[in-house]
């Protein structure tokens, strides 16, 4: 199947007082590149998130972003910092001596100064959490990679319906070409016959101008090498896979065969033909450019 760089992915995991959430964005790229954006206490699974994505993506700007909630009544825990209380303390207590003040703090008031009582996050279990993590990972991957293979399969058609086009200009082209080298022949004789009048006019002399001409403008080569090219996209396609590297090749090598052709030729109608090759291998490499 072909898949597009191009997809959407989403997946809310509930279980217990846990809840993850997992987003998956990608555009196209020519590489793989994957932006993780989730908590700070999922920090130390960055890595194992992404290689939990290398087996559903090869290629493209992919950005990931996880949400945890935990709604456990254990999820947080009060902390006492007995150093930052006695620091406190001692301060006040050397205001109240050098000022002269009355040496009042109590309990209740130390207590409310930063940092003596903090909320902290109670430790977790981490392969529970991995587990858990790596599920919503899998759900949404699964679900993103649905849809690019559903979009790789509407630029399947538009490209499969392009290359009927470009046989069409080709097989225009394959037909006009030997009527270029008659009619040339034919403009030869009648010039010649108007130059020399009614002396001898010399058929060999004249075959041999329009065989130098037909080696000057034939194409053949190029015809066969777009129709070889034609049908290692189409064959590429219908296998499908990670083929957006091969198929940019290929697409390289067709616009080269048509700038040949319209290098070569000095006919009008394959002239036009030859530049609507140009413009619909030209949209070809362009979807190509969405393909994984």
């Amino acid at each position: 199947m072909i898949k597009s760089m191009t997809g959407f992915g989403r997946c809310e995991l509930n279980e217990g007082n846990r809840k993850f959430t997992v987003e998956i964005k990608s555009v196209n790229h020519r590489y793989l590149d994957v932006n993780i954006k989730m908590p700070k206490k999922l920090n130390f699974f960055e890595s194992a998130v992404r290689g939990e994505l290398k087996n559903y993506i090869q290629r493209g700007k992919t950005d990931v972003f996880i949400l945890y909630e935990d709604f456990s009544e254990s999820a947080g825990c009060v902390k006492y910092h007995r150093d930052i209380a006695a620091e406190y303390l001692g301060y006040l207590r050397q205001m109240a001596e050098e000022f002269k003040l009355e040496d009042d703090v109590r309990v209740s008031t130390l207590a409310r100064y930063p940092e003596v009582f903090t909320m902290e996050e109670s430790e977790e279990d981490e392969e529970e959490l991995w587990k858990l993590l790596q599920k919503a990972v899998q759900q949404a991957a699964a679900s993103f990679v649905e849809s690019r293979v559903k979009e790789g399969e509407n630029l399947k058609a538009d490209l499969l319906q392009k290359l009927e086009v470009i046989l069409s200009h080709v097989d225009f082209v394959a037909g006009r070409a030997p009527q270029i080298v008659e009619e040339y022949r034919t403009r030869l004789e009648a010039k010649v016959k108007e130059l020399l009048q009614d002396r001898q006019v010399d058929e060999g002399r004249i075959l041999t101008e329009v065989a130098l001409f037909a080696d000057k403008i034939c194409v053949d080569e190029e015809l066969v090498r777009l129709r070889s090219h034609t049908e290692a996209v189409r064959t590429a396609l219908t296998e499908g896979g990670s083929v957006g590297r091969k198929l940019d090749f290929i697409v390289q090598e067709m616009n080269r065969e048509a700038n040949t052709i319209l290098s070569k030729t000095t006919d009008l109608e394959i002239s036009n033909h030859a530049i609507e090759l140009k413009t619909e291998i030209e949209k070809i490499r362009e979807q190509i450019q969405n393909i994984e």
